[in-house]
């Protein structure tokens, strides 16, 4: 990295997720090791193969935005305006004083409205095309998250979404911070949403067995790189950083301790669903987040893994940890918040980082737990089952979607 690169700082976040709705209850809760899985009651799930998940409750649209608004927004786009307010509000941003062509919005999501697509089939099958709500479209199509929190706000400037799966939250911070190094925005808000809970999502990953069947136990179901982990644990949220250029940080006296330090991207080009064995994919990623950081693999103190709790992924992850980080591997701290919270799609990657940053913040690495059975492929410390004090300076954020999608993150602590 050079020294004339715009530094990338964090001035703000705000979750949504189902430890609770903020970002103080969500960090309390993730550093505590409690676990928000639960039955799921947003629909019915008799005949499924799996019945748990990750939803976020208490939550009510119009305690963020005006009722008339939220009814013309799909539950995707409500929690990413909810949790995008709370960053605002963090960041202390005046918008009245700032330049609002100057303030992007770069948001990762997975499905867009799955929820009201199913609601609508249904209509359609039932009723007729013609008595389809005349907004289905523009409620359902994955960049209305992103569209939706620009007209909240009135952001003017540059807008786009990423649509990479698992790994479109982290991807889109890290677009986000190039859309500021190539002087296209002072600030972004940026992260990633999801709210897929319906019959027809619970029912297509049902089918390709990547789903827990420990059903029995909601809170011991994800369990990243536990020997008997037997699938993911799907989940909804939001979680919503502002990024800003240090220049524009420090005119308007915004606090910051954290940086945007390096970015990586790549494809597997292997299987629409399976992750390489070797974790070649992800290594690129990895490396290249590094060498966008300027930093050497043994300065990482920490890593954020995508640790999903299925059998494939996990030791996959931990073959490219190894391979990337070399000797450095085997003393880094890794742990998985998807162990907490289940699998957010397209919204993890933006929880995930805030759960690292805090502890950024705070020196605490936040527990996996449910770890209870070693497994030879996965040998490496996830910090099993209780928090960790710890000094962390520098942090990679994994996610690795499918279709092969990989990005990486690193983030590094401001003195």
């Amino acid at each position: 990295m050079s020294d004339e690169r715009t530094r990338v700082v964090i001035t703000g976040m705000g979750a949504l997720s189902p430890l609770g709705n903020g970002v103080e209850t969500f960090w309390r809760r993730v550093v505590a090791g409690e676990s928000g899985i639960e039955p799921i009651r947003l629909f019915d799930v008799e005949g499924f193969s799996c019945t748990i998940g990750g939803e976020i409750r208490d939550f009510d649209a119009r305690d963020y935005m005006e009722r008339k608004s939220a009814r013309r927004m799909a539950r995707f786009s409500q929690l990413a305006v909810a949790a995008a307010r709370e960053a605002v509000e963090d960041a202390a941003l005046d918008l009245d004083t700032l330049d609002r062509a100057r303030i992007a919005v770069v948001l990762g999501n997975g499905s867009g409205g799955y929820p009201e697509l199913e609601a609508g089939a249904r209509k359609l099958v039932e009723r007729g095309g013609m008595r389809l709500d005349p907004l289905f479209i523009p409620k359902v199509l994955p960049n209305m998250a992103a569209a939706n929190i620009a007209m909240q706000f009135g952001l003017l400037g540059y807008n786009t979404t990423v649509v990479t799966a698992c790994a479109a939250g982290t991807q889109a911070i890290g677009e986000a911070a190039d859309v500021i190094r190539r002087g296209q925005a002072d600030i972004v808000v940026t992260g990633g949403c999801e709210a897929g809970f319906c019959q027809l999502g619970l029912g297509g990953f049902a089918v390709m067995r990547a789903l827990t069947a420990n059903n029995a136990h909601p809170q011991q179901a994800s369990r990243p790189f536990d020997a008997e982990r037997d699938g993911f644990v799907p989940a909804e949220g939001a979680g919503v950083l502002i990024l800003e250029s240090e220049a524009s940080a420090r005119a308007r006296g915004a606090e910051f301790q954290i940086e945007v330090a390096g970015f990586g991207s790549s494809a597997d080009a292997h299987h629409l669903v399976m992750p390489d064995a070797d974790g070649a994919g992800p290594v690129r990623a990895i490396r290249w987040a590094i060498e966008d950081a300027g930093i050497a693999p043994e300065e990482i103190d920490y890593v954020n893994a995508h640790g999903t709790s299925t059998p494939l992924n996990d030791a996959s992850e931990t073959r490219a940890i190894k391979e990337a980080l070399g000797e450095a591997a085997s003393s880094v701290a890794i742990s998985s918040t998807k162990s907490m919270i289940g699998h957010a799609f397209g919204g993890a990657g933006g929880l995930e980082s805030i759960a690292a940053i805090r502890g950024m913040i705070e020196g605490r690495i936040h527990p996996t737990i449910n770890y209870q059975h070693a497994d030879p492929e996965c040998d490496l410390d996830y910090v099993p089952n209780t928090a960790r004090k710890a000094d962390v300076r520098v942090t990679l954020k994994n996610s690795f979607g499918f279709g092969g999608q990989n990005a990486c993150l690193v983030f590094r602590r401001v003195d």
